[in-house]
């Protein structure tokens, strides 16, 4: 199995769903994306987001999937998705392709983040990313008093058996944001189950508690 359609499928064995058996972060991601854009979902495993976007918010939805499984699995779905890898294939793309590029659970699975999201940023007037989280406490404390690279729900690999080779906190990427000139227009942190945090709260408090994180973005102009 790939890199990414892995990922894909860690996350939907432990995230919690909402009636109509939908992934709750999945909607927490189609909550930002306005009816009627035009979107390319990279990373889109079997294609179960873009599905939704489509029926939710009636989207020209694209997908890029590096698995040739998520691909037929996509394609027998109806949706418009083509093989390809999120580190070589977005350089093809020209600017201003889309009005929202995501990129669900994938980030800490590529081998060049930042010029994967600069690409996004470049190919879309704005850019949705999601992660988990790795400066949660949970994982501190495991660290800390294990001596072990942590496993979690959202991380179960072990270190050595894991697509997820670029692990990163709320606060790195922020940093990363603020790097590349990427402007943040609403961020959201999730509980364990996907559930988004009911409550306003500092970034460091974020940083510790949320187990994975949603961003939208944007360039800086």
């Amino acid at each position: 199995m790939t890199a990414t359609s892995y990922q894909h499928d860690m996350t939907m064995q432990s995230t919690a769903r909402a009636p109509g058996n939908v992934r709750v972060d999945h909607l927490v991601v189609a909550g930002m994306v306005a009816p009627g854009s035009k979107v390319l979902d990279v990373g889109c495993g079997d294609g179960e987001l873009l599905r939704i976007l489509s029926e939710t918010r009636n989207v020209d939805g694209r997908g890029i999937e590096i698995s040739r499984e998520g691909v037929n699995q996509c394609v027998a779905k109806g949706l418009a998705v083509i093989q390809g890898d999120a580190d070589t294939d977005l350089a093809d793309y020209p600017n201003d392709a889309f009005d929202y590029v995501i990129l669900s659970q994938t980030l800490q699975a590529t081998s060049r983040p930042r010029q994967a999201l600069e690409h996004m940023l470049r190919i879309g007037r704005r850019a949705i990313v999601s992660f988990p989280n790795f400066g949660h406490w949970k994982i501190r404390l495991k660290l800390l008093f294990g001596g072990r690279m942590p496993q979690t729900d959202n991380l179960p690999g072990t270190w050595y058996d894991t697509p997820n080779i670029h692990f990163c906190t709320i606060k790195d990427f922020r940093e990363l944001c603020g790097t590349i000139g990427a402007e943040m227009e609403r961020a959201e942190a999730l509980h364990a189950s996907g559930t988004p945090m009911r409550f306003a709260a500092p970034w460091w408090f974020w940083n510790l508690f949320g187990e994975q994180a949603v961003f939208l973005l944007k360039r800086r102009t």
